[in-house]
């Protein structure tokens, strides 16, 4: 096999990003498309050149026509479908976050080991050639004290929300809100750089819809915090910075890493002569676009045989969203999928 043949679920914006980024993989193929209706499958079907369509996930899991399925549905149907399609054998790449709870992710990783099929959370910025810049100069910064991010981004949809209508963004009958939305982004890699904290501080904004329009998470490490700021209620420009007795590590914007720099410490002050930082570009060049990583990791693990990403692996999904479940459990947040 040298190509994976995906349907998808879900006909958002979110699955035509990453159909454009798929699409600079020749090994995808995208083949089918899933959606309640029949018409809006057709259009999402019309508009990327896909031959088959499906009202129902049961019929799309089971046909012998996919080997992976892409899901971009709703957070509280990711656990739902992807255990269908995994124990259908498909291979599944999941959208994050990748589930509403610890519970149903837990669920969702037996379900892979039980059916032999990889499973992927799709965080794309932890795949790209900058997070991996990061990585590699981690060590540089000596002995890490301060990580701190924040993606703040106003939403659309929160004026309907002010006149009393509540679309799904800020919905928590669908485990939808800040954290689950936006602020995910700024643990994530938090985790895949340096694991589980020993202690979680969360404070946030409930809205009229219970949803969370924001927040603000401390997480302490040893000999190390991490301060992470998250909105969908107002805007920011704030970078994320990873700070070391060494040096500084800067990173433009944590859900779309376009440029990083590397600020050591020189005679007691970062920067160099005269107090004039001498800041390293250490951005990687790339003609690619921001989700193809996460597709092209995705298909590199189907055709290895392999269950799991090394970066965006079982573990550190399951440990984020222990932590938003935390993060929940103190900011007030309660989805009716922590009820089931």
């Amino acid at each position: 096999m040298d190509k994976v043949r995906f349907g998808v679920v879900g006909t958002n914006f979110i699955s035509d990003w990453v159909m454009t980024g798929a699409g600079q993989d020749s090994r995808f193929e995208a083949v089918a498309v899933c959606s309640r209706k029949k018409e809006t499958a057709e259009t999402f079907a019309a508009r990327h050149g896909i031959p088959h369509i499906f009202t129902s996930l049961e019929e799309m899991a089971s046909s012998p026509l996919i080997d992976a399925v892409y899901i971009a549905s709703p957070n509280f149907l990711h656990a739902q479908q992807s255990i269908l399609c995994m124990s259908r054998g498909k291979h599944v790449l999941c959208e994050k976050p990748l589930a509403s709870n610890a519970k149903e992710a837990e669920r969702m990783i037996e379900a892979s080991e039980r059916y032999g099929v990889t499973l992927m959370e799709a965080m794309k910025p932890t795949l790209t050639p900058n997070f991996l810049s990061v990585k590699r100069h981690l060590d540089r910064i000596g002995k890490v004290r301060r990580y701190f991010s924040a993606y703040c981004q106003y939403s659309s949809r929160y004026d309907k929300l002010k006149e009393g209508i509540v679309l799904n963004a800020f919905n928590p009958e669908l485990s939808n809100g800040a954290i689950m939305d936006i602020g995910v982004y700024t643990i994530y890699p938090m985790v895949v750089l340096f694991g589980m904290p020993h202690k979680v501080t969360a404070s946030g904004m409930l809205l009229s819809s219970g949803a969370d329009g924001q927040g603000t998470v401390t997480f302490l490490y040893d000999g190390m915090e991490a301060t992470v700021l998250y909105s969908k209620i107002a805007d920011s420009s704030l970078p994320t910075e990873i700070q070391g007795e060494d040096g500084t590590l800067t990173l433009d914007r944590i859900n779309k890493i376009g440029h990083v720099t590397y600020t050591p410490r020189v005679n007691g002050i970062v920067g160099g002569r005269g107090g004039k930082p001498e800041t390293e570009n250490i951005t990687v060049p790339t003609d690619k676009d921001e989700y193809y990583y996460e597709v092209a990791e995705f298909i590199d693990l189907v055709l290895s045989g392999r269950r799991e990403s090394p970066i965006n692996s079982h573990c550190n999904s399951l440990n984020t969203i222990k932590l938003i479940d935390e993060i929940r459990r103190q900011t007030g947040v309660v989805f009716p999928a922590d009820r089931v």
